[in-house]
């Protein structure tokens, strides 16, 4: 199919859907390092500024992508909701679908849109398209089913054809091989930033790549080694974690600070999921109807659901519709990455001991043991500097 890729981002849709024989026709993205990076990576695609200020779309495309704005959704962000700025953005989805009735939507977002403000943004996003006579389902996708990066995301399919959703999104499933923690032998992904709230805990894996800030402020997550060692990873390897080759985003320096770099990865769509998506609407699969469910009646969405033209139902299904056998995470990493310093592992240490969260055995024992040495380095390294200025 012919696609237009709204709120493209870095491209992570366009690139999954190519991988599985679609060509992208235009592209529309309004953050300049992120059009830095599609000028560079999709010279020949035209790609638009404003969304709002977007006419119509092209008479081929014959299927619309986006992961629209997350910021207003998003658990870590301002959750004012789908009627917040940034998100409220998808309702110019519907007005070029208005214009011109395409017949294939897929689109993307945080699955924290399924409960917050008890559901009523996907009651909103539902609703529009069931008006316009689309039939549509969704489901939670964890990339762990992909790349050792453990990321759930709301994927939505829509469509006017006589093709069912459900048999691109809800036709596969594979039972995951997750790895336990075992501090010893494996690599464990966590949040340096968290420590009283939440962690982010992900063994043998990271845990799900934030959008850091728009000011260029990182916030990349931490990795624990087997051998006592505290990294984060380097940002050739986060691109790899959303499976872009290393250096994807490094056209984005042209236009902004480095370390931008970051939030345009975590605001991406895992190259690998969209590439499983483009496959199955390439060659749908056959959805089984023994999976439907009946829909709570208190608002809440389930991670799972479909509208088959006639009735809404929660469908059973787990996150994971493929499972990519791949290396323990301390193989899978390229890259030496960057020792957590010895003040933000002071920091988060602190946060651990005031929280009433229950850590893996050993796990802040480690932590003291990587602290213990990253202020033995800073000692060393002052005192060298003074030997140095004598």
């Amino acid at each position: 199919m012919r696609v237009a890729g709204l709120f493209a981002g870095i491209g992570g849709f366009e690139r999954g859907l190519a991988a599985a024989g679609h060509e992208t026709s235009l592209l529309c993205e309004i953050w300049d390092p992120a059009r830095a990076v599609l000028r560079a990576r999709m010279p020949d695609v035209d790609c638009e500024r404003d969304v709002t200020e977007l006419k119509a779309l092209p008479s081929e495309v014959e299927l619309v992508v986006g992961g629209f704005p997350c910021q207003d959704l998003s658990q870590a962000g301002r959750t004012a909701g789908i009627g917040g700025a940034r998100s409220g953005l998808v309702g110019e989805v519907f007005r070029l679908l208005d214009r011109r009735r395409v017949p294939w939507v897929v689109l993307e977002n945080v699955s924290f849109m399924l409960q917050l403000d008890k559901g009523r943004g996907m009651r909103l996003l539902v609703e529009a398209f069931e008006e316009r006579g689309y039939r549509w389902a969704y489901r939670v996708v964890n990339s762990l089913s992909f790349l050792p990066q453990r990321r759930e995301r709301v994927f939505f399919v829509a469509t006017t054809t006589e093709i069912d959703p459900a048999s691109v999104v809800l036709s596969d499933e594979a039972e995951p091989c997750l790895a336990e923690t075992d501090l010893k032998a494996r690599a464990h992904g966590f949040y340096w930033t968290e420590g009283v709230r939440g962690l982010g805990w992900a063994p043998d894996a990271i845990p799900t790549l934030k959008n850091g800030s728009t000011v260029g402020i990182a916030s990349p997550p931490a990795i624990l080694l087997p051998s006592g060692q505290a990294i984060t990873p380097d940002i050739r390897d986060a691109e790899r974690f959303q499976g872009f080759p290393e250096n994807w985003t490094l056209p984005a320096e042209q236009a902004g600070r480095a370390s931008l770099r970051w939030s345009l990865i975590g605001n991406a769509v895992s190259v690998p999921v969209a590439r499983w998506i483009g496959r199955r609407l390439a060659r749908p699969g056959t959805y089984n109807p023994k999976r439907d469910g009946a829909l709570a009646s208190d608002g809440r969405w389930p991670k799972a659901a479909r509208f088959d033209g006639n009735a809404r139902h929660a469908v059973s299904i787990n996150a994971y519709p493929e499972w990519k056998a791949r290396p323990a995470l301390t193989s899978f990493l390229r890259y030496d990455g960057k020792p957590l310093s010895a003040r933000a592992t002071r920091g988060f240490l602190g946060r651990t001991e005031r929280a009433s969260l229950r850590f893996a055995d050993g796990f802040q024992d480690q932590l003291r043991g990587h602290l213990h040495r990253m202020e033995g380095l800073e000692r060393r390294n002052v005192a060298e500097f003074a030997v140095a200025a004598e």
